[in-house]
């Protein structure tokens, strides 16, 4: 029963991860920008679930009515002002990827320098949803069962979007081959924008949801930032429905080796899978041949 209860909570945990690629995968798989600066929507979006129970006492997913456009329309003036520019330049996808990293890694440091100067560096949470829920004699937070939840949905509506619309398919094509796809007709500048502020904003829903049960502060983006781009990579870029499943695997993964070896080894197991995934499969676990 005790390894049935470990086991549902790493699921849940990779959920989690999960969720907080979701974003990323959408940034660096679909308009093939790799932005460092993700995990900052991520903590915004925690903190303005903080402030609105704690300061106002509303419910915080009531938070995302603010979080999520502003995240959106940040993120959209972020790509036409700055991705575009490096985009009109670049030789190849090689020189656009060093010029991404290098600008959205200054962003990461505004962004962070900001957040300290508003926010400071105290680490924050509150107590939303701490109920137990009992499954088959195992217990867990419904809070947590709530994020697990909200990633599914995410990830389900994404996937039928990309599969099943006309927009969907246009995505799909520039994720392929943008080149292409701007030969048959596809406004690829006008999709990337788009699909790089959505991203932003699912980082900002992230962080409302993972807020519940997770304490934060204006220094914890970068961590969330590696923690997605782990999953990413496992999932394979551009592969948005495998990203809650390679989400998932990491967390069960640290869960059980945390209980089974040593729970101060969870971030070398994080990373010796991320390697042998790397090794066995360098381009994702989802991707086709």
């Amino acid at each position: 029963m005790i390894l049935f209860e470990v086991f549902l909570n790493g699921l849940l945990l990779g959920g989690m991860y999960g969720l907080i690629a979701l974003g990323l995968n959408l940034q660096y798989g679909i308009a093939r920008i790799l932005n460092l600066s993700f995990g900052e929507f991520f903590v915004g979006g925690a903190f303005v679930a903080f402030f609105t129970i704690m300061l106002w006492k509303l419910n915080p997913f009531l938070s995302v009515f603010i979080s999520i456009p502003i995240a959106f329309a940040l993120s959209w003036l972020i790509y036409q002002f700055m991705m575009v520019p490096l985009i009109k330049r670049a030789p190849d996808q090689d020189a656009l990827d060093a010029d991404a990293v290098l600008v959205t890694f200054g962003l990461f440091f505004v962004f962070q320098g900001l957040a300290l100067v508003y926010w400071s560096g105290d680490l924050r949470g509150y107590s939303y949803l701490s109920v137990p829920v009992h499954i088959f004699g195992a217990t867990i937070a419904l809070n947590r069962l709530v994020a697990f939840l909200g990633a599914v949905a995410l990830a389900l509506a994404l996937y039928g979007i990309l599969r099943y619309t006309r927009i969907g398919a246009a995505l799909r094509a520039i994720t392929i081959d943008p080149v292409a796809a701007g030969l048959v007709g596809i406004d690829v500048k006008k999709h990337s924008a788009l699909v790089f502020a959505a991203g932003g904003a699912l980082a900002a829903t992230a962080g409302m949801l993972v807020s519940t049960f997770v304490s934060f502060s204006a220094t914890s983006g970068v961590e969330y930032t590696l923690k997605a781009l782990i999953v990413v990579i496992m999932a394979g870029v551009g592969r948005v429905t495998g990203t809650l499943a390679a989400g998932i695997l990491l967390g069960v993964v640290e869960a059980l080796g945390g209980y089974l070896i040593d729970p101060s080894l969870t971030l070398a197991i994080n990373f010796g899978l991320f390697m042998l995934i790397l090794l066995v499969r360098p381009t994702g676990l989802f991707t086709r041949a």
